[in-house]
């Protein structure tokens, strides 16, 4: 007790009072002052600029686009506090919230075109696929076939009756999911269509399918593989027609 005694009574100061003379009134004062000028600052870079908001009776993120794309602001871009203003739009507050738990870790994932539903490729030869207008139940559950280590990539058709999911390997799979059923597994209940991108003039030898995309008009899928290719396979013929050397990281 004798030292840490001591101390404490040696520094203690007069009542109202601080070690550099000044009262805790004056020093209260000093630091609501502080807290304005805070509070303003991060009000005043949160909000739009001056001249948006003097041009405009309300502010939105569409507004501020059109009049930096007519340079209202003379210089091109937006300001600083208008860029703040956006961001503040679109950066999450909330969450994340568990979706779903399996026993196999997520690999790929993606939102449909329209945003209705999400997609989730899993390493234990699993896609989910999540109808988010619907709280995000479970709206098919496909079990997959023939996979190297995990599914690399899946993409949903333009009409979302197909998905195609690829894997480590030349083959990509391909699957109704218009069906009613919300399970699928692979050739016991779905036929899970094997697309096979080797058999090309080009190719000699096996590779495997990092990513997959279907066109936009859904007629072919668009490949990129670790043969430093992007292959073009065309549904209808049912065969690849382009394979294009890209380049090498």
């Amino acid at each position: 007790m004798g030292y840490g005694m001591s101390r404490l009574q040696g520094s203690s100061e007069p009542e109202g009072q601080n070690s550099d003379g000044s009262s805790s009134v004056e020093v209260n004062n000093d630091f609501s002052k502080l807290h304005n000028d805070i509070f303003h600052m991060t009000r005043l870079r949160s909000g739009p600029s001056e001249s948006i908001r003097k041009s405009m009776d309300r502010v939105s993120v569409t507004r501020l686009l059109r009049g930096r794309e007519v340079n209202s602001s003379g210089n091109g871009k937006f300001s600083p506090v208008d860029r703040a203003f956006v961001l503040g739009h679109y950066l999450p507050v909330d969450g994340p919230e568990t979706v779903d738990t399996m026993d196999s870790r997520a690999y790929v994932s993606q939102f449909s075109a329209d945003g209705s539903l999400f997609v989730a490729g899993f390493q234990g030869s699993h896609i989910r696929i999540y109808d988010v207008d619907k709280g995000w139940e479970i709206h098919k559950d496909i079990h997959a076939r023939s996979l190297r280590w995990t599914i690399s990539d899946a993409a949903l058709s333009p009409d979302q009756r197909f998905l195609v999911y690829s894997s480590l390997a030349p083959i990509i799979h391909i699957v109704n999911v218009g069906t009613a059923s919300k399970e699928s597994y692979a050739n016991v209940t779905d036929i899970h269509d094997g697309l096979d991108f080797s058999e090309h003039e080009d190719v000699r030898y096996s590779f495997g399918l990092f990513s997959v995309k279907f066109s936009t008009d859904g007629r072919e899928l668009v490949a990129g593989s670790n043969d430093d290719s992007i292959y073009v396979y065309d549904l209808q013929a049912n065969k690849v027609t382009l394979r294009l050397p890209a380049h090498t990281v």
